[in-house]
């Protein structure tokens, strides 16, 4: 099985993860303390990821859209940047950075303003998609196989 193309990028309270798979179906997220691993069966994609800490998997989610599935893993221990995804630190070819998302969070003192995105991530139930004011985007640029 080939992994799925992924982006990441890392938030006080929780790190996101959006895998590029487009019309996925049967999919089966397993959000454990210290690894997610993703797959569909249209394609078989098989991505095993063991993260750099502990997440919280009760307050973790996940949504499928069209494109891609966007995973919002809460960390256990808010608070800590995480300088990558993985524990060990190794290149994987099929994992880059969402510098589109990616804020140096560490320096920042705009306490209110922070996050809007991880907090209306943690607000869905499910299949809710949320209302996005004007001034949010969310792009898409991901490969297709």
């Amino acid at each position: 099985m080939n992994p799925a193309t992924a982006k990441w990028y890392d938030r006080r309270d929780s790190v996101f993860i959006e895998f590029c798979v487009a019309d996925s179906k049967d999919l089966k997220i397993n959000l454990i303390k210290q690894s997610v691993v993703s797959g569909t069966d249209n394609v078989k994609h098989e991505n095993q990821i063991d993260l750099y800490e502990a997440i919280d998997e009760n307050a973790s989610k996940h949504k499928r859209t069209d494109r891609s599935v966007l995973c919002y893993l809460r960390k256990a221990q808010p608070g800590t940047p995480w300088p990558r995804l993985t524990k060990e630190k190794e290149k994987l070819t099929w994992l880059k950075v969402d510098f589109n998302n990616w804020k140096d969070w560490a320096d920042d003192s705009d306490e209110e303003n922070y996050d809007k995105f991880s907090d209306l991530m943690h607000n869905m139930d499910g299949d809710d998609i949320p209302d996005l004011d004007e001034n949010t985007t969310i792009e898409n640029n991901c490969t297709y196989f």
